[in-house]
């Protein structure tokens, strides 16, 4: 569980800095496993191909390309030896961000937390001339913008996320389901959410974990939920479907909410444990500088 002092970096209509920025240009995003991309890229696969750093040797056979044959190697040996080269890839940034009503809440607000740690996320991929994808969902992916890569559209992707707005209910594993359908390329994958969704998560990751991604867990709770201070005879909504209950909050009530709450968010982690998601938990008043420079990087997400 990530906790440190309340500390204000960002003025509340800019979700990054220009200093926070040029911190986040000695970054990368990193991967736990080398991927193949759709093209050349700036990260090194294991797969063979012709840039020119070379990397082997194997048997020719006929089709190949007569251009890669080592022909000292034949007039010495008298046998045919093809050169292989390390080929450099792309690799797929993808974020999934819960913008769903119950973000909209605490202070500071879910929201605009998580709009920047995704920022972030997004700038050190763009820098770094990964493919970005960025998906906010609710019921269905009702923003997305996919594919983008290189440092000039830095601005595209910050007007998107801050145009973006909390609406609706949540349904991970619908979304989860529709993106595993529509996403081809591998990658690292980003969820960040409360994860407070009735449907539960399980189906969600299972999905996201059918396409072979390397998954990364965010849960974001506010102050407020963790340590609620509401007393007395109250009428609770749902922002996300409207139910309501009418409850007493007493010591004793709030107590079991803050047990039930620790066991969900325990459950959480031990069921992405079990699967090789890495799963973070945070609080809005852990800075998200902190956040980005200091726990995804003990996470090994970032370096």
């Amino acid at each position: 569980m990530a906790t440190a002092p309340a500390r204000k970096t960002e003025d509340d209509g800019e979700l990054l800095s220009p200093e926070f920025m040029t911190r986040l240009d000695r970054l990368e995003i990193l991967s736990r496993k080398i991927f193949v991309g759709r093209m050349k890229g700036e990260r090194r696969s294991k797969r063979k191909g012709e840039s020119v750093e070379f990397a082997d040797y194997r048997n020719y056979v006929v089709g190949d390309d007569l251009r890669f044959l080592d022909w000292n190697i034949y007039a010495r040996l008298d046998q045919l030896l093809l050169k292989l080269f390390m080929e450099e890839e792309d690799l797929n940034v993808t974020v999934l961000f819960d913008c769903s009503k119950s973000m909209d809440w605490g202070e500071p607000n879910k929201a605009l937390y998580v709009k920047r740690v995704t920022a972030a996320l997004a700038y050190i991929g763009l820098v770094n001339y990964d493919r970005v994808n960025l998906y906010a969902y609710s019921t269905v992916l009702a923003h997305e913008m996919r594919g983008v890569r290189g440092r000039r559209l830095v601005s595209q992707v910050i007007k998107f996320l801050q145009d973006i707005s909390p609406e609706g209910g949540s349904h991970f594993s619908a979304v989860a389901k529709h993106f595993a359908l529509r996403h081809q390329g591998k990658g690292v994958c980003i969820v960040i959410s409360d994860f407070m969704d009735k449907g539960g998560y399980a189906d969600g990751f299972r999905y996201l974990l059918s396409r072979d991604l390397d998954l990364y867990a965010i849960q974001v709770l506010s102050p407020e939920e963790i340590d609620p201070t509401l007393v007395g005879d109250l009428k609770l909504l749902d922002v996300e479907d409207e139910d309501t209950a009418e409850v007493t909050v007493s010591k004793l009530l709030l107590n079991k909410y803050k047990a039930m709450l620790t066991a969900y968010c325990t459950e959480l982690k031990d069921y992405c444990t079990r699967r090789g998601i890495t799963y973070l938990f945070t609080n809005t008043r852990v800075p998200f500088d902190t956040l980005v420079l200091s726990y995804l990087r003990q996470r090994g997400l970032i370096r």
